[in-house]
């Protein structure tokens, strides 16, 4: 879009600012919001390991629960156990080995000879099974024989009294864990805490990155005081820059579309007050050229009518007085003309008074009556009885009046109204308004009556609302005309009222 020089301020305004500060509110916003995403993506993860794990510890419960009701049976012949252990523990690929105890911890049999034997009664979580008689799970992992990382959960085996009478272990193996979980989601970083926060199992995580608490969320175990910790996602650059750009494109469309708006009503602005330049300019022309043009006909005019009248006294024939009252008609006419030439070419600084606008209305009243009923026009009056004064040339105010009443006689084709009223407002300004309900004036002829020698009549200059206007305007008033054609006309003029 090419931006003039002049609008480029308004363009930054419009268009720019609002680009750079809405887009930086809604790219926080973005940001924000993926965020939260990324965040409920990471503990929906977490949610799902924590699931699992809860389960794997439940299942491997509930296995040693049932070979504890073996176990009670076979306490007196432990080497029974060895081929159930061993079997249970072929089977079942998530146990590293399974193992016998005797209630202080001295190992009685086993599936897998991984372990020495003088180690189980030192390990904290068979002391800690020896002393609670509840399930125990260890919390941190351990090295067997064959190098394979397990993790061990000790369930006691009570007779009916609730004494202790042996202890069963299982091996968990971490390996089984991490390849479940890596199947599910290979390239997520997580690690699994015991109680004291300290890393138990991880997957695709450095020692490094487990330091930043801010990049992590925490789901807790149910079966055990374990916590999971997934590592949040880093952003997808690509998707914000797609959302952004998708933000800044409805931005830019709005904000161009405003600016558009804005230019062509600052546009439409700037035509109209050319065009009232241009027509005080021209009014001014005419005026100018018209007062000068009334000057040299004036000289001669004199001269005319005043041979006329010697004329006129040297031939007393009847035919010949006709013709000298027609010359003089028109010669009056041509008069009238002329002083609206030199009207409309005055400067508008003039002599005015303070003059009651009520009484002059009341002083012209005989003359707009008998006007009204050569047109066959009854005339209204509604007049204040006190005085409104304002600050005019009273003898240009009666013609403004007189003008605008004989243009309303003339819209007449048939009998009709015409209303006169003056109102005060405040003593601030007056309003004096002209109604008829003459034949009105078409739409497209009401724009144009102020136009300088712009008439509807065929024998009118086009003059006489331009002067009228002009003498009002000299006055700090106001003049304005609403038509509806087959209706009628009125005409508000507004003075400020004298001080």
């Amino acid at each position: 879009m090419k931006i003039r020089k002049g609008n480029f301020y308004l363009y930054f305004v419009v268009v720019i600012l609002p680009v750079i500060i809405l887009g930086s509110y809604y790219f926080y916003g973005i940001l924000k919001e993926n965020d939260i995403e990324r965040k409920k993506d990471a503990l929906w993860v977490a949610s799902i390991y924590q699931k699992n794990w809860d389960q794997f510890i439940s299942e491997t419960k509930t296995s040693l629960d049932i070979l504890s009701l073996s176990a009670k049976e076979n306490l007196d012949f432990p080497k029974k156990m060895e081929p159930l252990l061993m079997q249970v523990n072929q089977h079942d690929p998530r146990y590293g080995g399974l193992y016998l105890l005797d209630a202080k911890g001295n190992l009685l049999t086993g599936s897998a000879p991984l372990r020495n034997e003088a180690d189980f009664p030192k390990l904290s979580f068979i002391q800690e099974v020896i002393k609670t008689k509840d399930t125990i799970i260890s919390d941190h992992e351990e090295i067997l024989k064959n190098n394979q990382r397990i993790i061990g959960l000790a369930t006691p085996v009570l007779d009916e009294n609730r004494e202790l009478k042996a202890i069963l272990i299982a091996d968990l193996r971490i390996d089984y864990m991490r390849n479940l979980m890596k199947v599910l989601t290979p390239d997520t970083k997580l690690f699994v805490v015991n109680g004291g926060k300290n890393a138990i199992l991880e997957m695709n995580v450095t020692t490094n990155e487990m330091g930043d608490d801010t990049q992590w969320v925490t789901s807790p175990m149910d079966r055990v005081p374990w916590s999971i910790k997934v590592k949040i996602a880093e952003r997808n650059n690509k998707e914000i820059s797609k959302a952004l750009g998708q933000v800044l494109f409805i931005i830019l469309v709005i904000t161009h579309i405003l600016y558009l708006l804005i230019e062509y009503l600052l546009l439409r602005r700037d035509t109209h007050k050319e065009r009232k330049q241009n027509e005080l300019q021209k009014l001014e022309l005419v005026g100018t050229l018209a007062a000068s043009t009334a000057h040299e006909i004036r000289n001669p005019l004199t001269g005319v009518k005043g041979l006329l009248q010697l004329l006129s006294e040297k031939y007393t024939d009847p035919e010949d007085r006709y013709y000298f009252n027609v010359i003089n008609s028109e010669l009056k006419r041509i008069n009238e003309i002329v002083s609206e030439f030199l009207i409309l070419g005055k400067p508008t600084a003039q002599m005015a008074d303070n003059i009651n606008i009520a009484g002059t209305l009341q002083e012209l009243k005989p003359l707009i009556i008998s006007e009204g009923n050569s047109h066959n026009v009854e005339c209204t009056w509604q007049l204040p009885r006190e005085p409104v004064i304002v600050k005019c040339v009273k003898d240009e105010l009666k013609q403004v009046i007189l003008n605008i009443t004989k243009n309303a006689f003339e819209s007449f084709d048939k009998p009709g109204i015409l209303e006169i009223k003056l109102h005060s407002h405040e003593d601030t300004f007056c309003k004096l308004e002209i109604s008829d309900n003459g034949k009105g004036i078409p739409k497209d002829e009401l724009e144009k009556i102020f136009r300088p020698f712009y008439t509807s009549k065929e024998s009118g200059t086009g003059l006489g609302l331009v002067i009228c206007k002009r003498i009002i305007n000299s006055f700090g008033g106001s003049i304005e005309i609403d038509s509806k054609e087959k209706i009628g006309t009125t005409v508000t003029i507004v003075l400020p009222i004298s001080k």
